[in-house]
C-alpha cells in the first residue's frame, strides 16, 4: 500500500508541475509602469475556456496530493 501511495504522490507531483506550468502568465510588465497601470481595468476578468479548466484540474490535483499526502503520514505511524 506505501509503495502504491507513494507512486499515486509521484505521478501527482509531476502533473501538478506540467499543469502550473501550462497556465498562462498574470505578470505586470513594464509597459504597465509606462501606461499608468490601465489594464489593470480588465485584470479581474473572470477565467474562461483553457485558463479555468486549468485552474480546476491543478485545484483537483492539489487535492488529490493533499490527500495522499495524509494517507502516508497516518500509513507511516501505524
Amino acid at each position: 500500500m506505501y509503495n502504491f501511495l507513494m507512486s499515486i504522490i509521484w505521478i501527482d507531483s509531476v502533473l501538478i508541475i506540467i499543469s502550473v506550468l501550462m497556465q498562462p502568465a498574470k505578470t505586470n510588465d513594464a509597459m504597465s509602469s509606462l501606461t499608468g497601470g490601465a489594464d489593470d481595468l480588465f485584470a479581474h476578468a473572470k477565467p474562461r475556456g483553457f485558463e479555468a479548466f486549468m485552474q480546476k484540474v491543478t485545484v483537483v490535483l492539489g487535492v488529490i496530493f493533499f490527500v495522499t499526502a495524509l494517507a502516508l503520514v497516518w500509513l507511516s505511524s501505524h
